[in-house]
């Protein structure tokens, strides 16, 4: 298993406090009783995040539990203003979803290179006793401290950018898909949950092109609600822009098994059925060709109306069909 994929992380950011405006009045060798010249205190640095595509995962904050911006500085004589506390900048995965650790509330999603986001804004900068020079006070003798930073525990999570996500039980033979059509190297045995971190392969198409691949860990019913590897996985379908089901031909009932996925994205987010679907049966290198005609007439009949998906029988390990089902998903994708 891939240890060095990370997709959540909690941490601790602190921004930076604001300095204090300064209490200042003028003087020099000309000047004994000048009017107020305090200047305005520097803001605190704020936590900020910023889109790196360079990045594929968010392994390097996995151990930075505390993130904390510098203190603005502050005001002086002169109107001189105080120097404003560093940013603290966290660099992130494209596809990274900021959110509040109390609330769960949503603050933004970092899609593209070089996007930056404050996450924890730090604090103002207090004003100077010149600010508060009117015709009725002449000098004021008094100024703004600067605002408190703010402390604030955050969620970063990934949602992996692919083009074309895996979809299917444990056992459907995604990982083996993904070995064939790339030089993805996932973890492959026969038995449920061996994908425990979704695997990425770039598939070379025809002429130099190329599209992304995620294979996902396995779906079992009541994944939405959390079960299994349920949410942590669904949220990086999301992302995917066509979803290839996957099902196996021995499986007791293809329709079934196709229908009980389709029922475990919708419920967890029925916007996911939007997206473009192709049904892909598994290991077809198993039946002979007299079986494989009955179920393309049976799948016909009964994946019809708004079950309608393209369906092709492929087999990764006999190379059947691996041609083609390419040839569909690139058609899908730049349809």
């Amino acid at each position: 298993m891939d240890t060095n994929f990370v997709d959540y992380v909690k941490i601790c950011c602190r921004s930076g406090k604001g300095g204090a405006g300064s209490i200042h009045l003028h003087r020099d060798k000309f000047t004994a009783f000048g009017g107020p010249d305090g200047g305005n205190g520097g803001r605190g640095g704020h936590v900020i995040v910023r889109g790196n595509k360079q990045l594929w995962t968010l392994l390097h904050l996995k151990f930075r539990k505390h993130v904390i911006a510098e203190e603005g500085e502050g005001g002086s004589s002169s109107n001189s203003s105080g120097k404003q506390g560093k940013d603290e900048i966290l660099e992130v995965p494209l596809g990274t979803v900021a959110r509040d650790a109390e609330t769960g509330e949503i603050h933004f999603e970092i899609t593209e290179d070089g996007e930056e986001k404050v996450l924890v804004s730090g604090g103002r900068g207090g004003l100077g006793n010149a600010n508060f020079k009117s015709s009725t006070m002449q000098t004021p003798r008094f100024a703004q401290p600067g605002e408190e930073g703010k402390i604030e525990w955050k969620i970063l999570e990934l949602k992996i950018l692919a083009d074309v996500g895996l979809v299917g039980f444990p056992n459907a033979g995604k990982s083996t898909l993904l070995s064939v059509v790339s030089a993805a190297k996932p973890e492959i045995a026969n038995y449920p949950f061996t994908t425990l971190v979704p695997n990425l392969g770039i598939v070379k198409y025809r002429d130099y092109k190329s599209f992304v691949m995620a294979d996902i860990p396995g779906i079992i019913e009541g994944a939405h609600e959390g079960k299994g590897l349920g949410l942590r996985f669904l949220r990086h379908i999301e992302r995917n822009s066509l979803l290839l089901f996957m099902v196996s031909c021995d499986s007791p009932d293809i329709v079934d098994e196709y229908k009980v996925l389709l029922n475990e994205l919708e419920l967890y987010n029925p916007e996911l059925l939007l997206k473009q679907r192709i049904l892909a049966i598994t290991k077809s290198d198993l039946m002979d060709a007299e079986l494989e005609e009955e179920m393309k007439k049976d799948l016909n009949k009964r994946l019809k109306g708004k079950n309608k998906v393209p369906f092709i029988f492929i087999s990764a390990a006999a190379n059947k069909n691996i041609m083609e089902l390419k040839d569909l998903l690139w058609q899908h994708l730049n349809g």
